[in-house]
């Protein structure tokens, strides 16, 4: 493999570059040299453009769906649905509230205005995600459950493990902006969106299966909508750079976080979940996630890590996943598909535009 041949460190663009050169042709994701104006009757990314529309129509108010009757589930729950209920939130809540904060960092050192464009819905849209988790709780558990769930990283080590290791990567580039860190903020995105949140995502569809939690789960589908809008946006990002800049990433430091990902995702599943909820199991787990792995891994033209794990052993739920609402919007994130009101692509077809 070639060893890397680029700057010792990725630039911060300027707020506003006045001898910039706005040229679609001189371009680029990042390293490039735009005034950053938004102009976009002026864009070179039109995938971007229409990504944007996709949110921007995905708009929605956590409180608009009625938690009543999931209240009175929850107490029906068995002592391990509620332990993995209020674990996978409080998972999840990190997830969210790291990303709205660390997005605005990314965005710092895009230098094409369109993606910048996206990046900041993406911000928003994680914001909206961290006041669904708020409405649960308070909707849903006890005052004595809120604050544990809210801390509950601070006591369970395989979660502060798991919290640790992302955000440390994210640190690791605001304390030295080197290509190299950079690079790994760009991949630990991807992973972040792409590959944590769904073996989550499945337990709550498991209860929709039986007919709990309905409510809960109708928010999940919408977040669920939601990041994968932003799995693809980062598909889009790792692409485009790979073009620009084909040395930038290394291909043996993504496998090695894959890897790392991989095996978080399975020990912290097997932590919460395990073998004690009927429809999940270690072996399911472990099927699911490395096939996630190889589907997510091809998506940005890498090879896959996991020979054999080539089918999705929770396919069966794939129904549960889908959200038809009023503005006729459709997510299925076992496919990789995002559909809303008059557009849709499946997560491989966005360099078509």
């Amino acid at each position: 493999m070639k060893k890397r041949s680029v700057k010792a460190a990725v630039d911060r663009k300027k707020l506003f570059n006045p001898l910039g050169n706005d040229s679609l042709t001189e371009r680029k994701i990042i390293k490039g040299d735009s005034t950053n104006i938004f102009n976009l009757n002026n864009v070179k990314y039109q995938w971007a453009n229409h990504l944007y529309r996709t949110m921007m129509g995905n708009f929605w108010i956590p409180e608009k769906i009625d938690l009543t009757q999931d209240k009175n589930d929850y107490g029906n729950l068995t002592d391990y649905e509620k332990t993995a209920y209020d674990g996978i939130l409080s998972f999840l809540i990190f997830l969210d509230s790291i990303q709205t904060n660390n997005i605005p960092n990314v965005s710092d050192y895009i230098t094409a205005p369109e993606i910048n464009l996206v990046l900041s819905i993406q911000t928003f849209q994680e914001a909206v995600h961290s006041q669904s988790y708020q409405y649960i709780i308070e909707s849903i558990l006890s005052k004595e459950t809120r604050n544990l769930i809210y801390d509950k990283w601070r006591e369970d080590k395989i979660l502060f493990e798991r919290n640790k290791y992302i955000a440390e990567i994210y640190q690791n580039f605001l304390d030295n902006q080197s290509d190299e860190n950079f690079a790994k903020v760009i991949i630990a995105d991807y992973l972040l969106e792409s590959l944590y949140f769904y073996n989550g995502f499945n337990f709550f569809y498991l209860l929709a299966s039986r007919n709990r939690m309905m409510g809960t789960s109708d928010i999940i589908r919408l977040i669920n909508r939601d990041e994968l809008s932003h799995v693809v946006l980062f598909q889009q990002i790792i692409k485009e750079i790979k073009k620009e800049n084909p040395n930038f990433f290394n291909e043996n430091m993504i496998s090695e976080m894959f890897e790392k990902a991989v095996e978080q995702e399975i020990n912290w599943t097997n932590h919460i979940i395990g073998n004690q909820i009927l429809g999940i199991t270690e072996e399911t787990t472990e099927k699911y996630t490395k096939w996630l792995a190889n589907e997510r891994l091809k998506s940005i033209g890498l090879t896959s890590l996991y020979s054999g794990f080539e089918k999705n052993p929770y396919k069966h739920l794939e129904r549960f996943a889908d959200t038809e609402g009023e503005g006729n919007v459709k997510a299925n994130f076992f496919e990789g598909t995002v559909t809303s009101y008059n557009m849709s692509s499946s997560v491989e077809g966005w360099d078509e535009f």
